[in-house]
C-alpha cells in the first residue's frame, strides 16, 4: 500500500543534522520539498515506520510530525508545482 505523507520537523540546537534528516526523508520514496522543513513523500512505509526512520537521524530535543494525507490542495504561492506534485501523488 502506498501512503501520501507530509513530514515536518524542527531541529533544535545543538546538533541540527539537516543533511541526515533530509536524506532519511528522501530515502522513503518519491518526494517533494515544499519548504526548508516540510516534505511530501509517497511511500510504502507506514506513517509509524517513516517516523521511526526519520527519527533515527534526529537528536532527542528535535521535533517531528508525520501526517498521513488522503487529499489536499496546495496553491499558496504564485506558481506552485502542482503538476510535479500530482505526478507523484497519483503515480501507481
Amino acid at each position: 500500500m502506498a501512503y501520501n505523507l507530509f513530514i515536518a520537523y524542527d531541529l533544535i540546537h545543538p546538533g541540527q543534522n539537516y543533511d541526515g534528516v533530509r536524506d532519511a526523508i528522501k530515502g522513503l520514496g518519491k518526494w517533494h520539498q515544499f519548504q526548508l522543513s516540510l516534505f511530501y513523500v509517497n511511500t510504502t512505509y507506514t506513517p509509524q515506520q517513516a517516523y521511526a526512520i526519520v527519527n533515527e537521524a534526529m537528536d532527542a530535543g528535535d521535533k517531528l510530525a508525520v501526517i498521513d494525507a488522503h487529499a489536499g490542495i496546495v496553491s499558496t504561492w504564485d506558481k506552485p508545482p502542482i503538476l510535479e506534485i500530482n505526478s507523484i501523488w497519483y503515480a501507481p
